[in-house]
């Protein structure tokens, strides 16, 4: 019988495998949410009150208010930007960053490309 951790370590894993971002999505977000998800860029990993006190540090023109910060979170982590652990105060967000692809070069051509050096 699964326990409370295998059940949290596949949702994890689900959600990892949705998706996540790129550098170059980050422009096309709007102001508020790109704000977060640089500052979560920074930290990879943060609970909702290091959030709270996160924005609440920066400069007044840069703050966001609460709601405004609860709305943003809710659709980054809809949109597979955000991983929320958690729910409520005691959510845990994780940037979701996306794997990067293997080489498709196949490993033959190295050794190929080698022995045509070395003559």
């Amino acid at each position: 019988m699964p326990g409370i951790f295998d059940r949290l370590q596949k949702e994890i894993e689900d959600k990892q495998g949705e998706g996540g971002i790129t550098a170059l999505d980050l422009a096309d977000l709007p102001p508020a949410l790109r704000k977060i998800m640089r500052l979560m860029l920074r930290e990879l990993k943060l609970s909702y009150h290091q959030l709270i006190e996160t924005i609440a540090s920066l400069p007044d023109k840069d703050q966001l208010p609460l709601q405004e910060l609860d709305e943003a979170l809710e659709v980054l982590s809809r949109q597979s930007w955000l991983i929320r652990i958690g729910n409520g105060e005691k959510a845990i967000y994780k940037v979701n960053l996306r794997r990067k692809a293997g080489s498709t070069i196949a490993s033959g051509v190295w050794s190929t490309l080698d022995t045509k050096l070395k003559k």
